[in-house]
């Protein structure tokens, strides 16, 4: 909310990959969930969230290359829900979702485990 999403986001990526190899990083999934999302209720706007991933993604191509990135997973997290999971999968950054709360409504995990199987 202060702007500062890029910047942070940039460093904690780079400090957990310290020492990583970029055949053991092809390996891992990252998790993203805005700080002001963790149990609001509130979630960011698919775009904002596509934007944040796709920094994300920035930061691993440059410390691992464009092969790397486009291989390693990112997960979005914050308020995912049955009536924003079908835009948020849809962006090009977003490999899949972070399921809280809306996980323990039976009928709303099946629809949302669908839509992650369409993507």
């Amino acid at each position: 909310e202060k702007g500062e999403t890029k910047e942070l986001v940039t460093k904690q990526v780079t400090k957990a990959f310290e020492g990583i190899s970029a055949e053991d990083a092809k390996g891992v999934v990252i998790a993203y969930e805005p700080i002001w999302a963790i149990g609001t209720g509130r979630t960011a706007t698919a775009d904002v969230a596509d934007e944040t991933c796709g920094d994300i993604r920035k930061v691993i191509e440059d410390l691992y290359g464009k092969d790397v990135s486009e291989v390693i997973r990112i997960q979005y997290g914050g308020s995912v829900k049955t009536s924003n999971i079908e835009e948020l999968l849809s962006k090009p950054n977003i490999d899949g979702a972070l399921i809280g709360g809306a996980s323990l409504i039976p009928e709303d995990f099946v629809f949302m485990v669908k839509a992650g199987v369409r993507k």
